[in-house]
């Protein structure tokens, strides 16, 4: 498997249960998942555990062969956490899929900005709504598992010096997804992708989630 920014023994051989698993029932589930995907993926670097809950998100091992790691991107995220700058989102299901347990950033959509530029300029709301946040970016962890447009609006910002602390990228479907995801893999700044159509709400929000217990589980350290 190929493995980008892996750290040789940079963590992890706990049995955590995820924050969000607040049942019996469900810290169950996760448990047993989590073993599923250990012995099935390894679990040598912080980034063998995103690659598992990714996989468990879409319960498909073969997610873990598509996810690119790039500068850096779990030691910029824990950073990031520590701060105040919010997290920003395409849309609202992957809003309310980043678990609010264990950190308490502002989440921001992009759907609830920019309507009036999407209208007058003919463009996605998605996208209208980053270029509208284009003063929060700066510091930001942003989330995007679905609109192909609002990323390629993103990486145009970064190339002018507009840059994230991170960017999990993971958009889906045939047009434009994969192409955007190539362009953000070649930008210089810290981010976690998917190669080609394959992506969606469940990994983007997925990766978030465990970059968030991560943080988590140093904070309480």
């Amino acid at each position: 498997m190929k493995r980008q920014s892996s750290r040789q023994g940079d963590t992890t051989g706990n049995t955590h249960i995820d924050h969000g698993a607040l049942t019996r029932e469900a810290r169950e589930i996760s448990r047993e998942s989590r073993i599923i995907a250990r012995e099935s993926l390894g679990n040598q670097t912080l980034e063998d555990r995103i690659r598992q809950r990714c996989s468990i998100a879409v319960g498909d091992f073969s997610m873990a062969e598509l996810l690119r790691f790039l500068h850096d991107p779990i030691p910029s995220g824990i950073k990031a956490l520590s701060h105040g700058s919010p997290n920003l989102t395409d849309l609202r299901m992957v809003a309310v899929g980043i678990q609010k347990n264990g950190q308490h950033r502002p989440i921001l959509c992009a759907l609830d900005f920019g309507t009036e530029l999407a209208f007058s300029q003919g463009i996605t709301r998605t996208s209208a709504g980053f270029i509208a946040l284009r003063e929060t970016l700066a510091d930001s962890i942003v989330v995007i598992g679905n609109a192909p447009s609002a990323l390629l609006s993103l990486c145009a910002m970064v190339e002018e010096r507009v840059i994230p602390a991170l960017v999990i990228g993971t958009p889906v479907g045939f047009v434009n997804a994969n192409e955007s995801k190539k362009l953000l893999r070649t930008l210089p700044l810290p981010s976690i992708s998917t190669e080609g159509t394959r992506g969606g709400t469940p990994v983007a929000v997925a990766a978030m989630n465990e970059l968030i217990e991560i943080f988590c589980e140093r904070r309480d350290d």
